[in-house]
């Protein structure tokens, strides 16, 4: 099936690009940023060779949703998705950290523990925890945002004040803005029956110096969530939890031995894996939102886009 794993637009007013790891971030000079989500996969920091059939539409669609959901309590970004792919919105110069938060012993933080660490990112976990069990309340547990091709890390709320990669004003807003947004994901989650366990929040500073939500948020890419049903009993048996988000293409490199790590190969994604990924993603976003999906039109996926971002642009 075709999908998008490579772009190189000509906006009209373009003046640079950048390649992230999923996304691809066209600047013009009118100060808009055009963010074009792509099909590509990426997990442990490394992009998989093949992309996954509407994974960018899916991503772009979840966020433009969550954003709009969020906007009352914390400014963002986001003027407009003129195409299923691409959203346009307000450039911003981001904080060199990712915000993540946890309500749930899971993931990253499960590991950490089952290591033996009592304490991340600075913030102390409580004994006699068992993987996915509920934290008292969301801890903050901050990574570095790294350059391409390099891993994040995680830090510290002391760290990153020592090193001055935030302002303690502006670090102060960030983690109530943060706060906030976990606490309204996890109501919209509850309304689709869904616990959201974790998540990352990007921020950004807009050229009036004005803190904006930045990114993707509440995306199976950016957050975990658990089915609530069955929850409960699933823990008190020990029991893997039933979870929406990214985590089953880590278990699946897991146990082919991939986690990112050098000397490590890629396993090969057959084309069967790469459509059960997609109807995955399918199955994330009705859930997600509630919604069925509709697929959009992935013939000349480059020149739909091309279409309607030129379309939008003559109109502003």
């Amino acid at each position: 099936m075709k999908t998008l794993t490579q772009t190189d637009f000509n906006f009209p007013g373009q003046k640079e690009v950048y390649h992230g790891k999923v996304r691809d971030v066209y600047s013009l000079e009118n100060e808009k940023l055009i963010i074009v989500a792509t099909d590509r996969l990426s997990a442990f920091d490394v992009v998989m060779p093949k992309g996954i059939p509407y994974k960018g539409q899916i991503l772009n669609q979840i966020a433009t949703k969550m954003l709009t959901a969020t906007e009352d309590l914390v400014p963002n970004w986001l003027e407009a998705t003129p195409d299923p792919n691409v959203a346009v919105g307000k450039k911003c110069k981001p904080f060199k950290v990712e915000m993540v938060i946890r309500g749930y012993l899971a993931g990253h933080a499960a590991r950490e523990y089952k290591a033996g660490k009592r304490e991340l990112c600075g913030v102390k976990l409580p004994e006699g925890m068992q993987e996915n069990d509920k934290f008292p309340q969301p801890i903050i547990t901050p990574s570095t945002k790294a350059d391409q091709g390099e891993h994040d890390e995680d830090i510290s709320r002391e760290e990153i004040l020592k090193k001055g990669i935030v302002s303690e004003e502006d670090y102060k807003v960030l983690e109530d803005y943060t706060y906030k947004l976990f606490e309204r994901g996890t109501e919209i989650a509850a309304k689709q029956d869904l616990i959201l366990v974790d998540t990352k929040y990007e921020f950004g500073k807009s050229e009036d110096g004005e803190i904006l939500l930045i990114d993707e948020i509440h995306t199976p890419d950016s957050s975990r969530y658990f089915y609530a049903d069955g929850y409960q009993k699933r823990q008190e048996k020990g029991e893997t939890q039933k979870q929406l988000s990214k985590e089953f293409v880590r278990q699946w490199l897991i146990s082919k031995g991939f986690q990112g790590k050098d000397g490590q190969e890629l396993p090969e994604m057959t084309d069967e894996y790469i459509e059960s990924v997609s109807e995955r993603y399918i199955e994330l976003y009705e859930k997600i939102t509630g919604e069925k999906f509709e697929k959009a039109n992935i013939e000349n996926i480059e020149s739909r886009i091309l279409e309607n971002v030129e379309g939008y642009l003559k109109n502003l």
